[in-house]
């Protein structure tokens, strides 16, 4: 039966290491190991040299910018993110890989100022410090208050969904993964003995059915359930096909929300059976300011979205992406020009997918199905 509405806000990648920690009140070790930078601080530079000078230390809540008057104003009831930061001082940096990201934890005060309810921690940067940089995540987390999915000490944590309860009750239902082609290594994968990811090796139709057996043993009546997927490369708009049948076959097994996350831009979102599939959320806040090589795809814009859902049915009843814009390591509003630069790629992009993402009176964008969807 039909119910309330549920807002929920969906971030992409929140990465809150490397440069943004430098600015911040308690910056960490800056050391590096990339190929071509060594310091964090000089992300904060390439930041400055593309758009000014950057204050220091920064309040907590800057590079968050206008995006927190915004969830002011929403009032969303559940606010879920994709953190792609280890929260830790100790670990060695994890061999094999290029980027490594990490956040002082003194610097939690900035996380806390969006007031998440879920950290989803499935991603490629978790484990970037080593099973003891884990272990400091999971622990300085859990001693602010905040729910995490998609990591733990073992499979069984790892895969243990977050539960926002609802003031007027029943609950949003987190369940969070991640697969190789977002660049998480096969050997990041929990199990009994090991901690790591929830770890899925590929889109595949047993896949789906395992989250369909994992969900069956976890919903009560009236839950909402996400499904939180880091997935996929970096740039690109276009969604292979295993990853559409992967998103519907998630819906179809339960899921009212596929968030999907990994990419540097959004990608097409699809309203599917009613139901939301937000291929690549996006970065939304991160040191990728002044960085160049892939400028056609605009990685300064970021979205916020704003999803309305039904209680008892899981029907979207109305989305809002907010068109924002990376600048001085801190969000401010996108200007006109470059939210019709954002709805005309991603309409394009969308329409295949049966969906129009279109402009919304208030100078948002919103996203509808061209058809209305079956009943699940």
């Amino acid at each position: 039966m039909p119910g309330r509405t549920v807002t929920l806000f969906l971030a992409g990648d929140v990465m809150l290491g490397r440069g943004v920690d430098q600015i911040l009140p308690h910056p960490g070790d800056p050391l590096l190991r990339e190929d071509y930078v060594h310091d964090a601080r000089d992300y904060v530079a390439l930041a400055e040299a593309a758009n000014g000078p950057v204050p220091r230390p920064v309040d907590p809540a800057w590079p968050w910018g206008e995006a927190l008057p915004v969830l002011e104003r929403a009032a969303p009831d559940v606010r879920v993110i994709n953190l792609e930061t280890a929260v830790t001082g100790n670990g060695d940096f994890a061999p094999g890989k290029g980027v490594h990201y990490r956040m002082h934890p003194a610097n939690l005060p900035c996380l806390a100022a969006a007031r998440p309810d879920v950290c989803v921690l499935a991603n490629n940067h978790v484990l970037d410090f080593g099973p003891a940089g884990l272990a400091e995540t999971l622990d300085s987390l859990a001693a602010a208050g905040l729910r995490t999915a998609g990591a733990g000490r073992n499979e069984v944590t790892a895969w243990r969904p977050a539960a926002v309860p609802l003031r007027a009750g029943g609950r949003v239902l987190v369940l969070a993964f991640g697969m190789p082609s977002s660049g998480i290594p096969h050997s990041w994968a929990a199990t009994a003995e090991r901690p790591g990811v929830a770890f899925v090796t590929a889109p595949t139709p047993a896949a789906a059915t395992d989250f369909a057996d994992r969900l069956r043993q976890l919903e009560r009546p009236g839950d909402i359930v996400v499904a939180s997927v880091h997935w996929g490369p970096n740039w690109g708009y276009t969604v292979p096909r295993d990853e559409v049948r992967f998103a519907h076959a998630l819906v179809d097994a339960g899921a009212d929300v596929v968030h999907g996350h990994s990419s540097h831009h959004p990608r097409p979102p699809e309203v599917y059976r009613d139901r939301l599939v937000l291929y690549g959320c996006g970065d939304l806040v991160d040191d990728y300011e002044g960085i160049g090589g892939y400028e056609r795809y605009r990685d300064d814009l970021r979205l916020l979205y704003l999803a309305s859902v039904e209680t008892g049915t899981g029907r979207l009843t109305a989305l809002r992406m907010v068109p924002l814009r990376a600048r001085r390591l801190r969000l401010e509003h996108a200007s006109a020009d470059d939210t019709d630069w954002l709805r005309t790629v991603l309409d394009g992009h969308a329409r295949p997918h049966g969906t129009r993402v279109e402009h919304a009176a208030d100078g948002t964008l919103t996203a509808r199905a061209l058809h209305a969807g079956a009943p699940r």
